[in-house]
Parts: C-alpha cells; sequence; structure tokens
C-alpha cells in the first residue's frame, strides 16, 4: 500500500494520547468517574457517622443510607479503574452514574438552600463527564465498535 492509502498516525492523536496511549479525554473522564465515586463515600460516611453518633429522627434510616451511599460509591470508582485501564466495560457504568446524576442536580437545583452550588456543581461534572464519555476519541480508546462495525 501507498501511503496515501494507509497514513501513519495523526500527530495530534499521538501527541495527546500521551506515553501511557491513554487519550486525555479518557483520563479526564476517569478522573470525573472518581471523583464521583470518592464523593458519594465520604457522603455516606458522614451520614453513617451522624447516625450513629449524633440525634437523627430515624437511627435505622441513617445508617440504612450511609451504607447505601457507601455502596453506592463502588460504581463510579471501579468504572474509574477501567476507563484508567482501557477497559470497554467501564464505559457503561461511568455513563449510567452520570445519567443517575443528573436528576439529582436538578433535584438540588429546585431547592431554597446552599444545596443550589452543590446541584451547579453536580450538573457541570455530569454533563463534561457524558461528552468525554461519548466522545469518538475515547470509544475508539475503548476498543468500542458500532453497531454493525466489524472493524
Amino acid at each position: 500500500m501507498s501511503s496515501e492509502q494507509n497514513p501513519g498516525p495523526n500527530p495530534a492523536d499521538t501527541a495527546e494520547a500521551g506515553a501511557t496511549g491513554r487519550p486525555r479525554r479518557l483520563t479526564y473522564a476517569a478522573v470525573l468517574a472518581a471523583l464521583e465515586g470518592v464523593a458519594l463515600a465520604v457522603g455516606g460516611l458522614w451520614v453513617l457517622v451522624l447516625g450513629l453518633t449524633g440525634d437523627p429522627d430515624d437511627r435505622q434510616q441513617a445508617v440504612t443510607l450511609g451504607i447505601t451511599l457507601a455502596v453506592l460509591a463502588l460504581l463510579p470508582l471501579l468504572a474509574a479503574r477501567g476507563l484508567l485501564l482501557r477497559r470497554g466495560w467501564s464505559r457503561g457504568p461511568a455513563v449510567i452514574t452520570q445519567i443517575m446524576a443528573l436528576p439529582i442536580a436538578y433535584n438540588l437545583l429546585k431547592a431554597d438552600s446552599m444545596a443550589i452550588p452543590a446541584g451547579i456543581a453536580l450538573a457541570v461534572v455530569a454533563v463534561a463527564a457524558l461528552v468525554l464519555l461519548v466522545n469518538g476519541e475515547t470509544t475508539r480508546a475503548l476498543g468500542i465498535k458500532g453497531p454493525g462495525r466489524t472493524e
């Protein structure tokens, strides 16, 4: 084949992929997913500690919520690890996490309290992560092929 039929790699693509072969967009998506996971884990532990040491209206409900949030933190954390390791399966849980974050952000934005800045931050992170996760370069780096594509 001539060089016109089989061109070399695009210099911009190789510069962005860096030494690890992982595109920066994929790394950024993994970092955002990891941040969400850490935030869920911290929030869950905080609710759990307050439920155990404080004076909640319903101690059992507070403890259950804390444990649930801590366990839910595993989804974005595992997805972030998979994204960093360039595992194709990891995009699904990462996208699901972002889609679940959008209605939560909306509810926080509707609140008339200090929750509004948290809603704005969560919405920005979720939309940014979704854009990074559905990007074509990210999809190629994870080895995900579209419907009907064999190459």
